[in-house]
């Protein structure tokens, strides 16, 4: 259920509140306004409106440049010659204003999931509900507490304090005014602490005819983001605590066998965890902790919203190529709009380390096209300008094939939000911050040895190679095309020095502009504009 607000124009209030007789009063049946959250089947049916809204978030045609937001102008991509227009502020910084659509779509998609979750919040905290149980009430509090959480977590990490809404929006409101960072995150403690203590354990999730539901919100989900939240605070020790907790569970474990739908084709079992049908808990990956569903529409109506583009951005330009043409294998049909910098091609990875396999990391193409016999079959040459996003060397996370769309306009596939891979990271970043280096080396040679088939020979660390920059880098061993890049640098502080340190060499749309001013996002000039009775203030050095 989408539960938007609808604002009355003035003209239809004076109408109605000059009509009098009693045959005119409507009695409604029906309505998307906080009225139906009466019962539990219309609670339900909002909390999975909040899945669809967080959809939302990652699919956005319209600009299909909205992925290459987060990446680009970072350490580990550019944009390339397709770009496509509203990631250009990400890279070249000095057009970065505060009438930038990316920072605008930011801020009113977690305003709409706040004021979604109020919705929810307000109504199932209300004495006058009697028709729940408690226990029935504190369930689905948590789960929209989660996203609420959520929602408040993305605007501090990319505006810091801003302004604190806990009550459902049923008109028009001009005199907001900016909450501290230290309100701001109270506020995310608070919704998060108590999802993390109301929501299901994973495995008592609810169920339907087809099984339990492991799409919906379950404790980890909030343990995994309060610890982030944590370390975003400077506060390791409790982000240690929420970590340590979700690897003690049991109920995960890092993929390290082969698995699913293509076990029996070439592959790894790391590639095998990004495999569109191998994704979910229910196809055998159980290192996910949160995957946002989605469905093909031709056969589930409303299985997306929008038309995600992350595969058009992530993947190649193969197709240009004369004698390649759009297969399964080479994963479908993209555009390569950004291209992954020359630090995460060339020097990033150790030799051996699965997450650099041909599986997982594409650096050379085959002809596939039988209609070019001069040429099928052979090597494509990795040569010239078409290395730069024709054939450039991309992660395959993306890969999505449609026999039904060859052209492949919007991509099908789940969204990894949360895995256990990363929850090893954040325990490092958490011990590595209280100056656990020992542990820290540990936690992270968890992962090493998932990835390296000769450990500890090859890829085992120690105590004296764990800095900040260590981890950060092997997030990007690990989390290429998953994480939000971005965010990452924004929250621990390093944008700067690693875009600048690690990325200012690319020969197309070179970086240019960054400065500590970016470490925050521009709040939106038209809600500045629009809040006509306060002052909503903007971001230094925006002005």
């Amino acid at each position: 259920m989408k539960t938007h607000i609808k604002l009355l124009i003035l003209s239809v209030m004076v109408i109605t509140a000059s009509c009098k007789d009693a045959f005119l009063d409507e009695k409604p049946y029906s309505s998307y306004t906080p009225v139906t959250l009466k019962d539990s089947l219309g609670f339900d049916a909002s909390l999975i409106g909040l899945y669809n809204h967080t959809s939302t978030i990652f699919s956005w045609s319209d600009q299909q440049g909205w992925p290459s937001v987060w990446q680009v102008g970072t350490d580990v991509a550019n944009a390339t010659a397709n770009q496509q227009g509203i990631e250009i502020p990400y890279y070249n910084y000095t057009v970065l204003t505060p009438d930038n659509a990316a920072a605008t779509r930011t801020w009113n998609r977690s305003y709409i999931m706040i004021n979604l979750t109020n919705q929810i919040i307000n109504n199932v905290e209300d004495p006058t509900l009697i028709s729940i149980s408690q226990g029935g009430k504190n369930l689905i509090n948590a789960e929209a507490r989660f996203f609420r959480g959520y929602a408040y977590n993305t605007l501090a990490t990319c505006f810091g304090g801003v302004p604190l809404i806990t009550q459902a929006l049923t008109g028009p409101k001009t005199d907001f005014v900016r909450a501290s960072l230290e309100e701001t995150n109270e506020q995310i403690v608070t919704d998060l602490k108590f999802a993390a203590a109301n929501l299901p354990d994973i495995e008592s999730v609810r169920s339907n005819s087809k099984g339990k539901l492991y799409g919906r919100a379950n404790k980890y989900m909030a343990m995994q983001l309060l610890a982030e939240a944590y370390l975003r605070m400077d506060e390791p020790a409790l982000a240690e605590e929420q970590l340590q907790a979700i690897i003690s569970s049991g109920q995960f474990s890092l993929i390290k066998n082969r698995y699913g739908i293509k076990v029996n084709n070439p592959g790894d079992y790391y590639a095998d965890m990004f495999i569109y049908g191998n994704q979910r808990r229910a196809q055998g990956n159980r290192e996910a902790i949160w995957v946002l569903e989605q469905e093909n529409p031709t056969s589930v109506v409303g299985g997306i919203t929008d038309n995600p583009q992350q595969r058009r951005v992530w993947g190649a330009a193969y197709h240009n190529v004369k004698g390649m043409a759009l297969s399964d294998s080479t994963g479908g049909r993209a555009l390569g709009r950004l291209r992954l910098s020359n630090w995460v091609i060339y020097n990033l990875y150790q030799p051996g380390d699965i997450r650099n396999s041909q599986y997982s990391i594409r650096r050379k193409y085959v002809y596939n096209d039988p209609k070019q016999p001069a040429t099928y079959g052979k090597p494509v040459p990795y040569t010239g300008t078409d290395t730069l996003y024709n054939i450039a060397p991309h992660t395959t996370k993306w890969y999505q094939f449609d026999p039904n769309d060859t052209f492949g306009y919007a991509m099908i596939k789940d969204f990894i939000l949360m895995r256990l891979g990363e929850t090893y990271l954040l325990l490092a970043e958490a011990q590595f911050k209280q100056g656990k280096l020992e542990e820290a080396a540990a936690s992270i040679n968890v992962l090493r040895e998932r990835a390296f088939p000769d450990y500890p020979a090859v890829g085992k660390v120690s105590a004296s190679d764990i800095t900040l920059d260590f981890i950060l880098d092997e997030r990007v061993r690990e989390l290429i095309g998953e994480e939000n890049r971005r965010m990452t640098l924004m929250r621990t502080k390093t944008l700067v020095d690693r875009a600048t340190r690690l990325n200012s060499n690319n020969p197309v749309n070179p970086l240019r502009g960054l400065t500590s001013t970016h470490l925050l996002m521009p709040i939106p000039l038209s809600e500045i504009q629009l809040n006509k009775d306060a002052v909503l203030e903007q971001n230094p050095g925006y002005e």
